[in-house]
């Protein structure tokens, strides 16, 4: 008889599947590694298994005891076909971005899930990473997975998925193309075929809003803004992330990436989720000057079916202003200023001095910078107006920001047309951009103008 003898050594050793409609016109070939045909339906599989072994045989999980892991829902369903199949209770904690797909899978095994909101900083009790370490400290014989940190992540893709790679091209492969969430799978990958040959180009495909391709650049930091994809970018950097293996990093924006999902499914027959859409965008985007030498390999994170309540949900897109349409709304003005390489938002805090906001002001020529208290805005400092208060009053220099700012700048949300955000702008310099209640973004008047022209 021909059998495995449980679901687990079912994971790994996934299909390499040329891809041969939506490549039209390019030279390379391209290929993708289907991970959505682990048994979970997600790459995620191979680290939720290899956690777990690891926990193992370091002697930090023993019987009966509990695993609890923060996740955008596929790194838990892993976790928690392991556990099911060795008897560990699961808990995990997910933001409400996480679509309710993904929440019933958990249940389904059995997990207890906590969601928790998408909208607080990395630095808040509430962040989804600090509830779920504050449950392991309160849970006796239970294990924080972690695995934005956790070695067993990149290890597995070293071990697995970089040779099944290596081996199913004959070596061939040029460009590996991944999304880069918590580092594992790219580090990993990245790692084993630059031993194999240095010459190999590790791509990473990444939402706009995500951190990485600005701290890849600069090694600076910076805040991230909401996107509507799953499961990757981050607005921190974790451990697992190993830059010194990414060659690149592209930036794509939602309605892309939903696009590019759809095409890989209705062309090519391989039902996606829209962080493989990001990633199909990114493979096609680097093909186009490439040669019939080279060889493409992209990851097909997981299954469609994780989403048929969002992007494969017709009503879904359209409330978020994601179809094909003629309709442009501000979010196309904020894409294509990040596009331009323009990412950040000059504001200032309510108690920094005024003396610091003048400085900002001769440093980067704004005439319009918001207060922001984190990602809310609270008011306005207007260049104008703030200098003839200082000429009437110059001890006003020592005061504080809350002191001497104006009113709230006008703010729309994401999703208003461009028609609309014309009329504001004809009795304002700038608009601050509201997404789920947070601002995003500020646009001026240039932005709008160079929008126009492209």
């Amino acid at each position: 008889m021909e059998f495995k003898n449980n679901i687990l050594e079912q994971i790994g050793n996934t299909p390499l599947i040329k891809i041969n409609k939506i490549n039209k016109g390019l030279k390379p070939q391209i290929f993708v590694k289907l991970e959505s045909a682990n048994p979970g339906g997600s790459v995620k599989d191979r680290i939720g298994y290899s956690m777990i072994i690891d926990a193992e045989e370091k002697g930090e999980l023993k019987p009966g005891g509990t695993i609890i892991e923060a996740t955008s829902g596929n790194t838990g369903i892993g976790l928690a076909i392991t556990a099911a199949v060795k008897g560990y209770k699961s808990i995990f904690v997910v933001t409400d971005k996480v679509s309710a797909e993904k929440i019933n899978y958990l249940k389904a095994f059995g997990a207890e899930v906590i969601v928790v909101s998408n909208m607080v900083e990395p630095d808040d009790p509430e962040y989804y990473i600090n509830v779920a370490k504050r449950i392991h400290k309160e849970t006796p014989n239970s294990i924080f997975a972690y695995q934005y940190s956790n070695p067993a992540n990149p290890e597995v893709h070293y071990k697995t998925t970089g040779p099944e790679i290596w081996r199913q091209t004959e070596g061939k492969i040029t460009h590996f193309v991944s999304s880069i969430g918590t580092g594992g799978t790219i580090s990993g990958v990245g790692k084993f075929l630059k031993e194999k040959n240095p010459n190999i180009k590790v791509i990473g495909a990444d939402p706009f809003g995500s951190i990485f391709k600005h701290y890849k650049e600069t090694e600076e930091v910076i805040k991230g803004t909401p996107y509507l994809v799953e499961g990757i970018g981050q607005d921190c950097i974790p451990e697992n992330v190993h830059f010194q293996y990414i060659d690149k990093i592209i930036n794509v924006s939602d309605k892309i990436s939903f696009s590019a999902a759809k095409r890989l499914t209705r062309e090519e027959g391989i039902f996606c989720g829209g962080s493989t859409g990001t990633i199909v965008h990114v493979a096609l985007d680097i093909a186009k000057d490439l040669t019939e030498d080279d060889v493409i390999v992209f990851i097909v994170c997981d299954t469609g079916e994780r989403y048929l309540s969002k992007l494969h949900n017709i009503e879904w897109l359209r409330i978020n202003r994601m179809l094909e349409t003629s309709i442009r709304t501000l979010r196309d003005i904020s894409d294509s200023k990040k596009a331009r390489g323009i990412e950040e938002i000059t504001s200032v805090n309510p108690y920094a001095t005024v003396k610091e906001v003048v400085q900002l002001i001769n440093e980067k020529g704004f005439s319009h910078i918001p207060v922001m208290k984190g990602k809310t805005a609270i008011g306005c400092i207007i260049e104008n107006k703030l200098m003839k208060r200082l000429l009437d009053e110059p001890e006003l220099i020592n005061a504080t920001v809350k002191d001497v700012m104006g009113e709230y700048c006008p703010t729309l949300d994401l999703k208003t047309e461009i028609s609309e955000v014309k009329k504001v702008f004809k009795d304002n310099a700038v608009i601050l951009v509201s997404d789920f209640g947070l601002i995003t973004d500020i646009i001026t008047r240039y932005d709008l103008i160079q929008f126009d022209d492209e």
